[in-house]
Parts: C-alpha cells; sequence; structure tokens
C-alpha cells in the first residue's frame, strides 16, 4: 500500500509529450476549430482551461486532494489465485479503485469537477451516466461542494439498475430516465419512438439542453474529454509508484474502455516512460463486441451527442446516432472515443480488442471465485483481456508483468450476475 503521504499533488497530461497533437474540436455551428472561450458557457472556465492546456503537470487543488484521502491512494493487488486458477507464468497486478465510497474510479474526476464549478460561483450541475457509476459520484461530488445535481440516466439501465438511481438521489440528485418530458430533445425522441430505451448520446443531449437554459448552470462529463482523462492519470500515477515498490514494471497495462477515462488513467503515466525514454510497454484497450469503437469504428469528426448540439470531436466513431443493443455494461456504450485516445491509437500506441458478453462475465466469475471481489461488468471487460494474455504467455512460457485496472465493482449490478449464473 502507497502510504498517504506519497499520494500524487499533480495530475500528468499527455498532451505535452505527444508526437501528434490531436486534432482540434470543431465548432459546430461555424465548423472551425473550437476557442476556449466558445465552451465556457457549458464547462467551468477552470476545466477549460485544462481542456485546452498543453502543460505537463497540473497541481491537484488542496480541497480536491484532501477530499481523494478519503480512498486514496487505492491498493494495487497481485493477483495470485488468479495466476493459479490459469496456471500462467505471468504476474498480474490490479489497480483496486472500487475502494472508492461510490464504488468506482468516477469519483477521480467528479471531485474536481464539482471544485472548479463551485469556486466559479457556479450552483447548479446536469451531466448524464450509463450504468450510474459517474451519475453516483457526481452526486456525492456536488454534495461535497453545496451545488445542485440534475442526472439524465439511460433509460434501459434506469430501469434494470434501480438502486443506482437510490444512491444519487441518498447523495440528493435530481434522477431522469433519458429520454424524458423534461427537455425538448426528450421530447422529440419519445414522440418519434415512445418506447425508445436511450443511449448516452441522447442523455448527453439532454443534460446539455437542460445545462443551457437554465440560470447559473453547468454540465460535467464523465469520460472523454481531455481534462477528464487527466484527472484520472492520478491512478497510473499511484500505480507507478506502487510496481517500483514491488520491485515490478508492467510488459502490459490493460483497462476496458467506454470513453476512454479509466484506460486513460492507469495508462498514460506508464506510456508516459514509452514516449520520453523509449521503454517497451504494450496498451491494451478491452471493448464490448456491442460498441466496439476502437477496433471498428472510423476516425472522423463526429458529434459527442445525439441531437448534434456538442462540439465536433476528431474520433474513432461508430456515429452519434448510434444505438448500441442493451447490455449489462452500460458504462461502456457511448459511440466514441476521444480525441487524445484517438489520435494514440491512429499512431499506433495502443492496441484494443473487443469482447463479447458472455466471455466478459465469464472473467468476471473467475475473477470472483479465485480473487474474492465481484468485478463491475465494465471491469470484466478488462479481466477477460487480461486472461487472454496471461493464456499467451501460458503457451509461449513467457514469464511477463500484466497491469490491469478493476474501475468498479458489482455489488450494484448483481441482477445482471443473476441473469448470467
Amino acid at each position: 500500500m502507497l502510504p498517504e503521504n506519497e499520494m500524487p499533488r499533480q495530475w500528468y497530461n499527455i498532451v505535452a509529450d505527444m508526437p501528434v497533437q490531436p486534432q482540434p474540436m470543431l465548432n459546430p455551428q461555424t465548423r472551425k476549430p473550437l476557442l476556449p472561450e466558445e465552451m465556457e458557457g457549458l464547462f467551468a472556465k477552470g476545466l477549460v482551461e485544462q481542456e485546452f492546456s498543453q502543460k505537463r503537470w497540473h497541481d491537484i487543488p488542496d480541497e480536491v486532494r484532501e477530499l481523494y484521502k478519503s480512498y486514496r491512494p487505492t491498493p494495487l493487488v497481485r493477483a495470485y489465485a488468479l495466476e493459479k486458477a490459469l496456471d500462467t507464468p505471468a504476474k498480474i497486478y490490479y489497480k483496486n479503485e472500487s475502494v472508492s465510497p461510490v464504488g468506482s474510479h468516477k469519483l477521480n474526476s467528479a471531485l474536481p469537477q464539482a471544485y472548479y464549478n463551485h469556486i466559479q460561483g457556479i450552483t447548479s450541475i446536469t451531466t448524464e451516466t450509463g450504468a450510474g457509476q459517474w451519475g453516483s459520484a457526481m452526486s456525492i461530488a456536488c454534495r461535497h461542494f453545496g451545488l445542485k445535481l440534475e442526472v439524465f440516466m439511460v433509460k434501459n439501465s434506469y430501469n434494470a439498475k434501480p438502486y443506482r438511481k437510490v444512491v444519487m438521489k441518498t447523495y440528493g440528485a435530481d434522477v431522469y430516465a433519458s429520454p424524458c418530458e423534461l427537455t425538448q430533445y426528450g421530447k422529440k425522441v419519445l414522440s418519434e419512438d415512445p418506447t425508445n430505451g436511450g443511449s448516452l448520446g441522447i442523455a448527453i443531449s439532454e443534460a446539455v439542453e437542460r445545462a443551457v437554459t437554465q440560470p447559473n448552470t453547468r454540465y460535467t462529463l464523465g469520460s472523454v474529454l481531455s481534462h477528464v482523462l487527466m484527472h484520472q492519470t492520478i491512478i497510473g500515477l499511484e500505480a507507478e509508484k506502487q510496481m517500483e515498490m514491488a520491485g515490478e514494471y508492467p510488459d502490459k497495462v490493460i483497462a476496458c474502455f467506454g470513453g476512454g477515462s479509466n484506460f486513460s488513467g492507469i495508462s498514460f503515466p506508464f506510456l508516459r516512460h514509452k514516449l520520453t525514454e523509449g521503454r517497451d510497454v504494450k496498451l491494451i484497450a478491452a471493448e464490448p463486441a456491442a460498441c466496439p469503437k476502437l477496433t471498428k469504428g472510423k476516425l472522423e469528426y463526429d458529434f459527442g451527442d445525439t441531437a448534434g448540439m456538442t462540439p465536433l470531436i476528431p474520433m474513432y466513431t461508430l456515429g452519434h446516432d448510434f444505438q448500441p443493443e442493451q447490455i449489462h455494461a452500460a458504462g461502456l456504450r457511448y459511440h466514441g472515443g476521444g480525441r487524445i485516445v484517438s489520435q494514440l491509437k491512429q499512431d499506433g500506441y495502443l492496441d484494443s480488442c473487443a469482447i463479447e458478453q458472455k466471455e466478459a462475465f465469464d472473467a468476471g466469475i473467475l475473477f470472483a471465485r479465485s480473487e474474492g471481489i465481484i468485478p463491475a461488468p465494465e471491469s470484466t471487460h478488462a479481466i477477460a483481456a487480461t486472461i487472454i494474455e496471461a493464456l499467451k504467455a501460458r503457451e509461449s512460457g513467457k514469464s511477463e508483468v500484466i497491469l490491469f485496472n478493476l474501475s468498479g465493482h458489482g455489488f450494484l449490478d448483481l441482477g445482471a450476475y443473476e441473469q448470467y449464473v
């Protein structure tokens, strides 16, 4: 375990070290490169500054760092039992982000996002959530800083995961099943398809509409954008120190991939060594086969939401109107990959794989029975990819070090496990 006084004091911005800079976002009306001031009506000014920054290190505010201390540093664990179950010579480590108050990595960005809105004098926040992890994280973060929060939760998940909305309401948030009648866009979607089960793109459109039509209100996003990925690098920066304490360095770093937050969080600090020192490390993003944007999508400019209200983002995408099938890993059903990750994918710095839902749950059950933690459905994709790599090591007889991110626990996803079992 990393001592509390060793917890990182800065976030890492990988843009400073990228050989090829990501293409700019575009204003959706003019189709010209987006200017910082054009984002300030939607996001807190401090977050916009981080979004456009090319500075390598950003100080973590003291107020945020103090709140981090309630659950950080998170443990780095050697998965001895999983290694034994797989009969692999590979050494498997996982960073356990499930120990946060909301059970996932999402609080790492929710706290600073609430903080920067608070110090600007913003009083209300809107956001969307797929499986509910981001909505839960923003709910408690807003409670810490005295902000009102409205969460638009994808309707299929709202119905399938009832206790997620209980968590959010317990922390004081208002939660709506998206699409809903509260917004003009929600009304439009429902008028065309009354049974629409929603998507992250639709929920984003509703949250954005609500933010720009309500006084003193801003919007927050749990993944995709550069400032969100930067906040999450605290995961990998801690893991970097912990691996050093263990006398190891990962040959492969693996995480599940929805919009890129937990994948970037654990992998970017290690990729930094490859970019600046030439150190060899392989990064693997594990996607659901139902929404494989990095694996099968196209690299092009696309909207971050379904209605086309957000800036155009250069990213690997399945199309902003893509309607993925309902899977239990609802947090991975976003249509695009974000501009930083997409540029790194194009330049060959990361690999991706698509995992079928049954394979993911097989991996989750094996992990639960060997390591004792029931993982979130999203995290089972990372476990499945880790198992694939560990079995390759068994076949080759090669002893390598694999690090993956356990992005959250599955205690509020037991309905999915019940169906599987």
